[in-house]
């Protein structure tokens, strides 16, 4: 056997080995969320089934209160994936388009915010909330701790960086021609950014999407350090609701967790295309 066919032989089995630690933990969660307590208690959970149930989602989705924590967690990471993308994309334009000076300490400044970890500045940024008032009809508290609203902000001002980043590379791959054109044509800035570029960005911005609803939606420790009303927090929090201090029901927490990844699964399935050429584009132009 030569080198590079046990080279090809070893990179299919890591890749195998990969995905089956990747696909097997979630097979296992779906097969027991269809399986009652009483039966894995009394066989264990790898165990063949003797019957499968949907009681569990049933049971889930009335106890958790997963239609209200849904819609939270929808009216977090909605706003913050639009506004951070919006604002990631101008900066990213200014930084790869604009002659200005300061260009590459901006994308450094960006950058550098995805290296400071969030659990350093969880006590000034905590101490920050409580003394910004907000309007009584944008958060009931009258502040930005324990809102809605600061979780949008939290979230715009930690992925803000990374979209940036791949943003500003992936514009760098447009040539520069079609921009001399449209200001030879007398386009103006704006007419650059939001009728050549973002046009052109759009498998881009697709792949951000896809991974910023990902991270938002799943996110769970702004959720509870930076919200004390239990109603407000999104859909992770529900989980963590169905957990009991002595007796833990693992199978009515799987079927929640089944229920709470199919909104991320669907806007998957809906950008799969968009999400994939963004990848492929970004790792060969240029």
């Amino acid at each position: 056997m030569s080198a590079r066919r046990a080279g090809r032989i070893a990179a299919y089995g890591l890749m195998i080995g990969a995905s089956a630690l990747w696909v097997v933990p979630l097979l296992f969660a779906l097969y027991i969320s269809f399986r009652p307590y009483s039966e894995t208690s009394q066989y264990g959970y790898v165990s063949l089934p003797h019957h499968l149930t949907l009681s569990n989602y049933l049971n889930a989705w009335t106890q958790a209160d997963l239609p209200r924590f849904f819609i939270n967690s929808v009216e977090i990471t909605v706003p913050a994936v639009i506004v951070t993308l919006f604002l990631a994309s101008m900066v990213a334009f200014v930084v790869v388009r604009a002659d200005i000076k300061i260009n590459v300490a901006l994308l450094l400044l960006f950058t550098a915010g995805n290296l400071l970890p969030q659990q350093v500045i969880i006590t000034p940024l905590y101490r920050l909330y409580l003394l910004i008032p907000l309007p009584g009809f944008i958060s009931s508290s009258g502040l930005l701790y324990d809102s809605i609203a600061g979780l949008i902000v939290i979230n715009i001002a930690f992925q803000t960086g990374f979209c940036v980043f791949v943003l500003s590379n992936y514009m760098r791959t447009i040539p520069g021609d079609m921009y001399e054109a449209a200001e030879v044509d007398g386009a103006s800035m704006w007419s650059r950014y939001w009728r050549l570029t973002l046009p052109l960005c759009r498998p881009a911005l697709a792949a951000l999407a896809t991974l910023l609803t990902t991270w938002i939606y799943n996110d769970f420790f702004w959720a509870i350090t930076l919200m004390v009303t239990g109603s407000k927090r999104p859909i992770t929090s529900a989980l963590a609701n169905l957990q009991g201090q002595f007796v833990s029901n693992q199978n009515l927490i799987a079927a929640a967790a089944v229920m709470a990844a199919i909104p991320t699964l669907v806007v998957y399935i809906l950008l799969q295309k968009q999400f994939i050429a963004g990848l492929t584009l970004g790792a060969t132009k240029g």
